[in-house]
C-alpha cells in the first residue's frame, strides 16, 4: 500500500509492509537512495526491532510498528524538542480511545503510560547523508493487542485497557496527530507551545524520581522541563541538574 496525503499543509506518503527487519532501517535505506522525506513506513511485524539503548522491541503481529522519515526537518539545535512533539501527538491519538477511568500520561521524555504501565516506545535516529542532507527517523511502536513481559517497567496494551482498536486504525489517528503537531512545532520555532502541551499531559512533575544514566543513577525531584525538553532534576542542593537523556523511575 502506498498513499499520499497533504493534510495540515504537510505532505506525507505512507508505505505499508508485511514483515521487515525494522521500519527505521527501511526509512534510512530509502533516505540513502534519495527519498525526499515525509515518508511513513509501517509493518505488520518486525524481525529486528530496536528500542532505546540497543534493547530489542517485541514485534508480534497486531501491534503498531511505524517510522517517519524527515529530511532536514529543523536546525540541529531544535531537534532536541522533537520527542515532546511525538509524545504529545501519540497522546492525542490514544486518549480518545480509552475509557474515562483510564489515566494516560507522558513519562519523560516520550513514553506513554496508561494507569502507570508503559504502552509505547519511541526511538529517534539521525544520519548525515552523503549528499549533505540530514535524515531523521522517528520510530514509534505501540502495544495494541500484545504486551511484552519481563520488562524493566510495567507494560500494558491498548486492548487490555479497554481500547477496541486495531493497529491500522491507531496509525490513521497518529498520522493525523503527527501532522498537526509538526505544523504547530513549526521546525522548532514554536517549541514553547509544544512544551505547554507536554507539561499538561506529563506524569510526575513535582514528584521524587530516579534517573538511570549509562554510568550512574541520580535521585531528586522532577522539577520541570526546560524549553528544549530537557529534564530539570532538583537534588536538594539549590541547583537544578539538566538531563538530556535517561530512564525515569518514579519513587
Amino acid at each position: 500500500m502506498n498513499k499520499h496525503d497533504s493534510r495540515n499543509g504537510l505532505a506525507f506518503r505512507h508505505i505499508a509492509l508485511g514483515d521487515t527487519v525494522s521500519t527505521n532501517l527501511e526509512c534510512f535505506e530509502r533516505a540513502r537512495n534519495g527519498d525526499p522525506g515525509g515518508l511513513w513506513i509501517t509493518a505488520e511485524r518486525q524481525t529486528g526491532g530496536r528500542a532505546r539503548r540497543g534493547r530489542s522491541w517485541v514485534s508480534e503481529r497486531g501491534n503498531l510498528y511505524s517510522s517517519l522519515l524527515l529530511i532536514d526537518p529543523a536546525p540541529i539545535e531544535q531537534l532536541a524538542s522533537l520527542p515532546l512533539v511525538i509524545s504529545v501527538a501519540l497522546h492525542d491519538a490514544i486518549k480518545p480511545l480509552l475509557p474515562l477511568d483510564r489515566e494516560i500520561a507522558i513519562k519523560w521524555p516520550n513514553d506513554l503510560l496508561i494507569s502507570g504501565a508503559k504502552v509505547s516506545g519511541i526511538l529517534l535516529e539521525g544520519e548525515q547523508l552523503r549528499d549533505g542532507r540530514y535524515a531523521l527517523v522517528i520510530g514509534c511502536g505501540v502495544n495494541v493487542a500484545h504486551k511484552p513481559t519481563e520488562t524493566p517497567y510495567p507494560a500494558t496494551c491498548l486492548n487490555d485497557e479497554g481500547a477496541n482498536v486495531s493497529a491500522e486504525e491507531l496509525f490513521a489517528r497518529f498520522y493525523a496527530a503527527m501532522a498537526a503537531m509538526l505544523q504547530r512545532w513549526d521546525q522548532g520555532r514554536q517549541t514553547s507551545q509544544v512544551v505547554k502541551r507536554w507539561r499538561h499531559a506529563a506524569k510526575g512533575i513535582g514528584e521524587k524520581i530516579k534517573v538511570n544514566l549509562p554510568d550512574r543513577t541520580l535521585e531528586g525531584v522532577f522539577a520541570d522541563i526546560d524549553e528544549r525538553g530537557m529534564l530539570l532534576l532538583d537534588q536538594g542542593n539549590g541547583n537544578l541538574k539538566t538531563i538530556a537523556a535517561g530512564d525515569v523511575f518514579f519513587a
